[in-house]
């Protein structure tokens, strides 16, 4: 006994240290005489998270076109039964929300091409994302952009110290429903700025835009898409007795609304008058000087006078798609009594504010290898010249797929002295009409705006409007009631200008003849193919030097009168 002593008070001990360190033992819940802890605290920690709705049905990137059907734009809104048919295939087969969710609801888009016309296919699906890095849920929208925290002042410093003043704050709300949304953070709609294509707003509706929707008849309800240049022509109903009440016949109609600066923002910019230009009822034409001074219909007798004929938009924007300036360019004319109706012209282009100025060509005659440089010309201004590779001189660039449908959206420049030639081709089926086939292709070998001018040397300048060339242009079509171009060809001719040791490139002429052929009706069940192409040709026309020699110099020698004194 007493050698086990010790041996059982170091047992006992042991035995006393694992019972205080084991955890006390649970127990039932007692009911409590306090009521439960409702309040505000509990409900902040303990709140629902539903689950983000996307409604990627109404989602389409490809939707570039206002109120156009884009082609193999299969979620285009836009496009009709009628027009799906004429889709090869769609551009964007599939559409989501975000693609950093782990779980979500997909848009999956194509075509049955069995069926005559053929259809589109419309599947809705749920896509799940493999990476271990997704967002399983996300109901707060500010929380993947950075948000500018908003500045302390005497108008909102109670409503941000209520908000921030605590020891703890949340910037999400303490209930989240069903129908909640993540509040907008503030000045959200003014930072907001214009995307290419997006109605122009100004303070009552939209910038009006008149073109010829269904018939020649002018429609003010066309909007002018931002950074689309535009140019129509329509048909205006008018009277002398009545001209000073028509709306679209007045200067006032088109400048009376203030642009927004940005969507949905209080930033105006007025539209100012740039220019006036008074058209006599010969078409000849007379540049006003007061262009400042606003000029209304004025019926007298048998002429109703100061009738607009004709708007030139320019819009000047930034970098960050914010307008800043606005002008517009009038022509105005006169009606006589007997006129019904008349014809008047829009147009609408857009300059960017501080861009680096375009690279030139040579200096002065053009670089083998430099692109060829082009523009516009508005009504009453100089040459306008972009920096953007679209609206230099360029063709269809080719595709692997060879597909015209396909091929309106990358361009190729033209490089100064490398003929180039470049095509698609096109399959024709009994479903295809012929006036949406005629504009697609059009817009394939022209591509978005054609330019007007050519500059005649690689430094031309944009003021100097003598020194650029305009492009004639050539059309050579068949006898048929359904005309389609077929390909583009364009000529430049030019000329060696200058000293013959160092001659200059110089270009006199461009021409662009553009082909079309007859589209027969096929019958059903059967297809045709036809090569779409579009070339440029670089044509010397420089006179060749002729050898030659300085002539000798004569000798005009005079002796004085008295040289042979006193001899003679």
């Amino acid at each position: 006994m007493a050698a086990s002593g010790p041996a059982a008070f170091s047992a006992l001990i042991a035995l006393l240290l694992i019972l205080l360190l084991l955890p006390p033992p649970l127990r039932a819940a007692e009911p409590s005489a306090e009521p439960a802890d409702t309040g505000g605290a509990a409900q902040q920690r303990a709140f629902s998270a539903p689950a983000p709705v996307t409604d990627v049905t109404r989602l389409c990137v490809c939707d570039l076109l206002v109120a156009q059907c884009d082609p193999n734009c299969c979620c285009d809104p836009d496009c009709s039964p009628e027009e799906f048919g004429l889709f090869t295939s769609c551009s964007v087969p599939v559409v989501i929300g975000d693609s950093n969710l782990c779980r979500q609801k997909a848009a999956v888009y194509s075509l049955d091409v069995e069926a005559n016309p053929p259809e589109r296919i419309f599947q809705l699906i749920d896509q799940v994302n493999p990476s271990i890095f997704c967002i399983h849920s996300t109901n707060y929208k500010q929380a993947l952009q950075l948000k500018a925290p908003e500045m302390p002042s005497a108008a909102n410093f109670d409503r941000l110290l209520q908000e921030f003043g605590g020891a703890a704050f949340s910037a999400e709300p303490q209930e989240w429903g069903e129908d909640t949304e993540a509040p907008n953070p503030p000045g959200a709609n003014e930072n907001h700025t214009y995307e290419f294509g997006a109605p122009i707003q100004t303070e009552d509706a939209f910038l009006r835009l008149p073109s010829p929707v269904v018939s020649s008849w002018c429609s003010d309800a066309n909007p002018a898409g931002f950074l689309v240049n535009q140019a129509t022509k329509c048909i205006r109903s008018v009277s002398v007795e009545k001209c000073e009440s028509i709306p679209g016949l007045s200067m006032l109609f088109y400048i009376n609304s203030s642009i927004l600066a940005v969507p949905k923002s209080s930033q105006r910019v007025n539209i100012t008058v740039q220019s006036m230009v008074l058209q006599s009822l010969d078409g000849g034409r007379t540049l006003l000087e007061d262009s400042d001074i606003l000029r209304l219909p004025v019926a007298s007798g048998e002429l109703c006078s100061n009738v607009v004929l004709g708007v030139s938009y320019h819009i000047t924007y930034t970098d960050t798609g914010e307008i800043v300036e606005a002008a517009a360019a009038f022509v105005l004319g006169a009606i006589t009594k007997e006129a019904l109706s008349i014809q008047q012209s829009f147009q609408i282009s857009f300059t960017q504010v501080d861009t680096k100025p375009v690279p030139l060509s040579g200096s002065p005659g053009y670089v083998v290898g430099l692109p060829v440089r082009a523009g516009f010309r508005p009504q009453g201004s100089g040459i306008i010249e972009s920096s953007n590779k679209h609206s230099q001189l360029s063709i269809l660039q080719s595709s692997p797929s060879q597909d015209c449908l396909a091929a309106q959206g990358p361009r190729a420049p033209v490089l100064f002295g490398q003929n180039m030639i470049s095509g698609c081709k096109l399959r024709i089926t009994a479903a295809l009409k012929c006036q949406p086939l005629a504009q697609t292709l059009m817009d394939v070998l022209k591509g978005q705006s054609f330019p007007e001018y050519v500059a005649s040397f690689g430094n031309s300048q944009a003021q100097d409007v003598l020194d650029w060339v305009p492009i004639t242009h050539l059309q050579l079509s068949e006898q048929g009631s359904c005309q389609i171009p077929v390909s583009l060809g364009i000529e430049v001719k030019w000329t060696k200008y200058g000293s013959l040791v160092n001659p200059q490139a110089r270009i006199v002429n461009v021409t662009a003849t553009l082909s079309t052929t007859t589209l027969k009706q096929l019958p059903s069940g059967r297809e045709r193919i036809i090569p779409v192409t579009s070339s440029v040709v670089f044509t010397d026309i420089s006179s060749p030097a002729q050898p030659g020699y300085k002539a000798w110099p004569t000798i005009n020698l005079k002796l004085p009168f008295d040289f042979f004194y006193p001899f003679v």
